[in-house]
């Protein structure tokens, strides 16, 4: 199936990248472009997209309004943005934003957060994964699994994950290949019963795996 992606954002040069990094996908393709937040509500109700990709600051409405109008009517839209603000993420995560990501992630992370919309997940650019989690109420491990039912690599990798380092950072930390990264993050997501790698990251930070927790 090819994944078909509706590009929103009022940079030319922005729209371009991801343009090339959408387009330079075997599964994917690009749908349309718009340039203002009112155009991309119209162009994803006429063109039926798999995937919107919004950024949060566009003239006529901005991407949490472009979600609040998409995300009921089945559409799945990733926020993108330049800025390092928490204050954009929980409004956009609340309409049902299907990711949300740092324009700077880098284009590994902007098609993965594309395949999670696909798979009903969400993803988050790890660094604003961390600091939401800093930022909530500590968190009691009386519910889900011991942390023993991790092996001591997925126990490293969980602890990276739940710092907000991406699956390449954490290769590099732990000296170890990205799918091997993966590997083990797929393995402990399933162990812990998380959705997705915010609640794995949450596990760990509920189950003190995270060093000051």
């Amino acid at each position: 199936m090819t994944i078909r992606v509706l590009i929103a954002d009022d940079q030319d040069l922005v729209r371009h990248g991801f343009r090339m990094v959408v387009g330079a996908q075997p599964d994917m393709r690009v749908a349309g472009e718009a340039a203002d937040g009112l155009a991309a509500v119209a162009a994803a109700r006429e063109l039926r997209p798999d995937v919107v990709l919004a950024d949060i600051r566009m003239p006529g409405v901005d991407g949490p309004e472009v979600v609040r109008r998409l995300a009921p009517e089945g559409h799945r839209v990733i926020v993108v943005t330049t800025f390092d603000d928490d204050a954009y993420l929980g409004p956009a995560l609340r309409e049902g934003a299907a990711g949300y990501l740092l324009k700077r992630s880098g284009p590994a992370l902007l098609v993965e957060s594309i395949r999670a919309a696909m798979a009903g997940d969400t993803l988050i650019s790890p660094s604003l994964t961390a600091r939401l989690l800093r930022g909530l109420p500590a968190p009691r491990p009386a519910t889900g699994p011991d942390p023993s039912v991790l092996t001591a690599r997925e126990t490293e990798v969980v602890r990276l994950v739940a710092r907000g380092l991406s699956n390449g950072e954490i290769a590099t930390a732990l000296s170890i290949g990205l799918g091997t990264v993966k590997t083990h993050a797929a393995a402990a997501q399933r162990k812990v019963g998380a959705r997705n790698r915010v609640g794995v990251a949450a596990w760990a930070w509920g189950a003190g795996l995270v060093e000051g927790t």
